[in-house]
């Protein structure tokens, strides 16, 4: 059983920048993914960023180059950088672990806006 909890979500301008944080209540060294998911309004959660055990990242095709994911298993925590951000990037996002079918657990969000 892991809690995820995201924070640093905000309103920012076309252009600049977030930093969200998922923070686990548990050690994170045996999960073997780590990642973020969004959901704007009226659409379908969408994958966004996943990072493995062995520090493999994944990326979705449209934050690429201006997102970065990374893990800090010593703080358990997963972090997600997101730069020149646009309209689009406008959603609630979710940290997820997941280990195959073993387990997958989700956090409650946090809102990303994004202003033009």
């Amino acid at each position: 059983q892991v809690q995820l909890v995201e924070s640093g979500g905000g309103l920012v301008q076309v252009g600049g920048s977030l930093r969200l944080s998922c923070a686990a209540s548990r050690s994170i060294f045996s999960i073997y993914t780590m990642g973020w998911y969004r959901q704007a309004s009226g659409k379908q959660r969408e994958l966004v960023s996943t990072i493995t055990i062995g520090g493999t990242t994944n990326y979705a095709d449209s934050v690429k180059g201006r997102f970065t994911i990374a893990r800090d298993n010593a703080k358990n925590t997963v972090t997600l950088q997101m730069n020149s951000l646009k309209p689009e990037d406008t959603a609630v996002y979710y940290c997820n672990a997941k280990n195959g079918f073993a387990y997958e657990f989700w956090g409650q969000g946090t809102q990303v806006a994004v202003s033009s």
